[in-house]
């Protein structure tokens, strides 16, 4: 967050000496604020904070370009850099409000934790996990970043799994909040590592990952993936070890891992073939293709699609129905179906992680992935 003093620029003819002192506090008392804040806005958001006050405080970016991985470094600079010749008065005006905006959302964000929800699990922040009727929910809850797995949100899927395989509940139903059930991999995962920690960078996230598609090959429970929206890499792969998986009409299932110069995981180079036959799997896992929800029910990977204004409670109370089955008998027959598999599922799971770590380190995903953030900065 910003500290340096604010310089004051020359007043314009055209505006008063009175109203450019209160643009003046007005920008102050957003940098108060903006200290005050409690809730991490997210990495897109600080970049407009950041470009929007070097631009009120020293006008259209002066810097120099830095290396292309530099990546914190870049980001800052494409962000500041883009705002062209926006004037100070503006730029300032527009901080102002992006901070007023981020105050507001958290101020009506804490009203609603103030009463919470019925059930609800603490110790989560991207994640809203609850039990009730014999569900356990976990909800992908980062919708302002269509609720993009960080490593904070793997770190907290993992922890939700384990809390949701011992409890009382008789089924555990994954979703998400908003629009999008989830856009996968946070890609500033990557960003904010410096060139000689690239290695242990690729370490961790290969041991992170395998732990993460571990906690789904050994869920005891039924596990059913309630596809609200858009789901992309990650969030897609892992669908096949869910045991059912039902779709709004306006899901997509996307798995670009070529375009960014990496490989598939959650044992989809295992199962997307057995499960959609090898041509359609490669389609997705090599080439990209992303699926309707009516296509990847056709190809077997969704279970059923619902239409999407009717779709939460069709679904709903099909799962309050099968929480009513017996509980023990469901988890033993899980296992049945799961057994023969799991050793497999396993083996698969490490090696897809060995050559991700390989893939990460190469400098052609480096490319890639710098390639995405140009392109998605020039949007």
């Amino acid at each position: 967050r910003p500290t340096q003093a604010v310089c004051v620029p020359t007043i314009h003819l055209h505006m008063t000496a009175a109203t450019m002192q209160a643009s003046q506090k007005d920008f102050q008392k957003a940098q108060e604020q903006l200290k005050l804040l409690k809730k991490d806005p997210g990495n897109e958001t600080k970049l407009k904070l950041y470009a929007l006050f070097k631009q009120a405080t020293e006008g259209p970016c002066n810097a120099p370009k830095p290396g292309m991985l530099d990546f914190v470094k870049k980001a800052k600079w494409d962000a500041w850099n883009s705002l062209g010749n926006l004037s100070q008065d503006d730029a300032r005006q527009k901080y102002v409000e992006l901070i007023s905006s981020l105050v507001s959302a958290e101020s009506a964000s804490q009203k609603k934790e103030a009463s919470p929800e019925e059930g609800r699990h603490d110790g989560y922040e991207t994640l809203i996990v609850t039990t009730k009727n014999n569900i356990t929910k976990i909800m992908f809850n980062r919708p302002d970043r269509k609720n993009a797995i960080n490593h904070q949100m793997y770190r907290e899927i993992i922890k939700a799994l384990e809390e949701a395989g011992k409890n009382d509940s008789t089924i555990a139903v994954i979703t998400g909040n908003g629009d999008y059930y989830s856009s996968g991999n946070d890609l500033n995962n990557f960003t904010n590592v410096q060139p000689g920690e690239m290695e242990k960078m690729a370490k961790d996230g290969a041991v992170l990952l395998k732990e993460f598609v571990g906690h789904f090959i050994d869920f005891p429970k039924p596990l059913i993936a309630v596809v609200n929206g858009p789901a992309i890499g990650i969030c897609v792969t892992v669908l096949a070890l869910c045991d059912l998986v039902y779709a709004s009409d306006r899901a997509t299932f996307h798995s670009p891992f070529s375009q960014l110069g990496q490989s598939p995981e959650g044992c989809s180079s295992y199962l997307f073939p057995k499960i959609m036959g090898l041509a359609k799997a490669s389609e997705m896992l090599l080439f990209n293709k992303k699926l309707t929800a009516a296509e990847a029910c056709a190809q077997g990977l969704v279970t059923e699609v619902f239409p999407d204004s009717s779709f939460q409670k069709e679904v709903w109370a099909r799962l309050e129905a099968y929480a009513s089955l017996p509980k023990n008998s469901l988890a033993v027959s899980k296992q049945l179906l799961r057994s023969m598999e799991k050793e497999k599922l396993h083996a698969v799971n490490s090696r897809e992680c060995e050559v991700l770590t390989e893939r990460w380190l190469s400098d052609e995903c480096v490319n890639a992935i710098v390639s995405f953030f140009q392109k998605k900065s020039k949007l």
